[in-house]
């Protein structure tokens, strides 16, 4: 029997080999990487040539590199919530094969601490032929923490969350 075409296939994020990190910023300059290394998630066709991006990360397992107080901090109620919303969800619009080729904007609806927004992620151009299984994609994009009811501690963090994801995938398994 054929072996389905790789467009459509469903191709999973490989945990153990992405990367989801995000950068705050104090009002005093001060850079906190974060990084959340609890991911999973999944690229799947969706009709007409189109693949969809969905993503669930674990804001239990959210850490502030190097400082154990403010990873804690980022887990409390205050700001990812995580006992009440312990994932944060991307889930993209339809794009097309060439987007994680050639880079370009990834739209889709983020879920964060229970609130639903459409943001934009940059996706970079990949450096070989088959971007999630031989090499990673990489996006960025910034989120506006008041959007997502995450406006305490503004006396000391600034508004905008980067995030910067690099995403490999596993190929799927001959049937």
């Amino acid at each position: 029997m054929p072996r389905p075409s790789a467009a459509a296939e469903v191709t999973r994020v490989d945990p153990r080999t992405s990367d989801v990190g995000f950068v705050l910023r104090t009002r005093w300059g001060q850079r906190l990487e974060g990084r959340i290394p609890v991911l999973a998630g999944d690229v799947r066709p969706v009709g007409a040539g189109l693949r969809q991006v969905r993503l669930r990360l674990s804001a239990r397992d959210v850490e502030i590199v190097g400082y154990p107080r403010y990873t804690q901090l980022t887990r409390d109620e205050a700001f990812f919530d995580a006992d009440r919303h312990p994932e944060v969800t991307f889930v993209s619009d339809p794009f097309g094969p060439d987007l994680v080729r050639t880079g370009g904007a990834l739209v889709g609806v983020l879920q964060l601490r229970g609130v639903e927004r459409r943001e934009t992620f940059r996706v970079e151009p990949a450096p070989c032929d088959r971007p999630l299984l031989d090499c990673a994609v990489v996006a960025a994009g910034v989120v506006n923490r008041g959007d997502y009811a995450m406006d305490r501690w503004s006396f000391a963090l600034g508004e905008r969350v980067q995030f910067r994801l690099s995403l490999r995938g596993e190929e799927a398994a001959a049937p």
